[in-house]
């Protein structure tokens, strides 16, 4: 594989961290000097922290723009109408998360490889070693989910040789996925303290290994994985570690980071290391963000919008529909060309950053309202239809929005319940993509969505993204996706 990735320890570690976690970067240091002490360890398993913000940044694009949620900037950069549309060539930038995440990959499996050979605490060392796991675990459930079957590299590269590495199957990736976070759980402490909170937690494997069950479960009725599925939420639900915010607003505020909903985020400091989703997917022209104008890099869809009921109170956190302007409120528009007119996402912005790209507000890469609505789902399956418990976690989630409980409904009712609750809950969380592969829906909520002329070429194929083209040509044992 092209890239995949040489990077001696210097080159490894330099990299700094975009969470608040304590771990500083090394300089000058070679693979003969390094690895030999706890302080290397933590700049080690640091270093493997600090990709997540791009590649989710990536996925972020992604899951909205080749869903039902996104409308990308329709000019400019010819790739991204051309996502959008379903007229993916492989050489396709914005379908590309590959090079990004081996690399990232790469980081766990040296850490992996080399921290247990390191005199030090045994229980530090083993933690460190299932933070690794867990991170490379989350890295190949992206690559499986947006690629299918991929080369599973478990050693750290360290030199030009073997790069070359064939596609595994679906099934083997998920093996190594399952063993990797089943370690994880059983290492990983339930909570921490301080500075290193935000790392990968116990709660954070099993949810994951949730994700992981409910995913293979698919569309199969009777699959066993709807049962694993919903025991390992449910010991999440369980481990008295997680709750829900009165408001949902409350979970994506700055003084909530690290807070009791978020089961495994992406944190930031204002202005000091942050992001730029609030800028970038804001208002494009609005002069009052920070540093800059609003990019509008994506706006919303009127079929997302329009979806949520009156009185849902996650609406008005999800999207920014107006703004004043002088004396003037300028009022924005589902379906005004003008992308200086339409209505775009506004639920992470950071309202006290004084710099581009010095947003604070943390990244939920995995929620607990997301813990009580796969339990939901994956109850209602293994059981034929909603038990109380069931019913009581998905109503959680629907009367913290603001809205009367759901009752009386049937298996079919029900399944069709958390599936919208799951899109009006984790808008721009990285997940719309993800459940519409996963439960079949995929090709028709994309045609069903005909906003700005879409007229999307989507076919089955298309599930999968295609391998970019730079590694097909690097690598002659990668064999290119169906249809590409």
């Amino acid at each position: 594989m092209k890239r995949l990735i040489l990077l001696s320890a210097s080159l490894l570690l330099l990299a700094g961290c975009e969470s608040q976690l304590d771990l500083a970067p090394i300089g000058n240091l070679t693979e003969a000097t390094y690895y030999k002490t706890t302080d290397d360890a933590k700049a080690a398993i640091g270093a493997c922290y600090a990709p997540l913000r791009g590649i989710v940044d990536a996925i972020v694009f992604i899951d909205l723009v080749t869903t039902d949620d996104g409308v990308p900037f329709l000019t400019g950069i010819a790739d991204r109408p051309l996502l959008w549309r379903y007229n993916i060539a492989p050489n396709n930038g914005f379908a590309n998360v590959w090079s990004a995440t081996y690399a990232a990959i790469n980081r766990t499996n040296t850490v992996i490889d080399r921290v247990p050979g390191i005199p030090m605490d045994e229980t530090l060392k083993n933690r460190y070693v299932a933070e690794a796991k867990f991170l490379r675990a989350f890295h190949y459930l992206n690559l499986v989910r947006l690629y299918g079957g991929v080369p599973l590299v478990t050693k750290e590269t360290t030199s030009l040789e073997n790069l070359q590495v064939e596609r595994a199957s679906v099934e083997d990736v998920y093996s190594l996925i399952e063993a990797d976070l089943k370690e994880a759980e059983t290492v990983l402490p339930l909570r921490y303290t301080g500075a290193d909170v935000g790392r990968a937690t116990r709660g954070a494997a099993k949810g994951l290994l949730a994700k992981v069950y409910l995913t293979r479960a698919g569309t199969a009725k009777g699959s066993p994985y709807w049962a694993q599925a919903a025991t390992k939420a449910k010991e999440v639900m369980d481990s008295g570690v997680y709750d829900l915010w009165a408001n949902y607003a409350d979970a994506f505020t700055i003084a909530n980071r690290g807070g009791k909903e978020f089961v495994f985020e992406l944190q930031f400091l204002t202005d000091v290391r942050g992001h730029g989703w609030g800028r970038g997917y804001g208002v494009r022209g609005a002069s009052f963000y920070p540093g800059g104008t609003g990019s509008g890099i994506a706006r919303v869809t009127p079929s997302l919008f329009n979806l949520y009921q009156p009185g849902d109170t996650r609406k008005a956190v999800n999207f920014i529909t107006s703004y004043a302007s002088g004396n003037t409120t300028v009022n924005l528009s589902l379906l005004d060309p003008d992308p200086a007119k339409g209505i775009y996402f506004q639920k992470l912005w950071d309202r006290t950053a004084k710099t581009n790209g010095g947003e604070g507000t943390s990244y939920p890469v995995m929620r607990y309202p997301d813990i009580l609505l796969m339990y939901a789902e994956a109850a209602n399956e293994a059981n034929g239809g909603p038990t109380a418990e069931a019913l009581a976690a998905l109503n959680r989630v629907h009367t913290r929005a603001g809205l009367p409980a759901l009752s009386g409904l049937n298996y079919e009712q029900f399944k069709q319940a958390v599936w919208t609750e799951r899109r009006l809950e984790f808008v721009f969380e990285n997940q719309r993509r993800f459940d519409l592969v996963r439960t079949g829906r995929l090709l028709d909520a994309v045609k069903a969505e005909t906003s700005f002329a879409r007229n999307p070429t989507i076919q089955p194929f298309n599930v999968l993204l295609p391998i970019p083209q730079s590694e097909v040509d690097a690598n002659p044992k990668l064999k290119q996706n169906e249809g590409y």
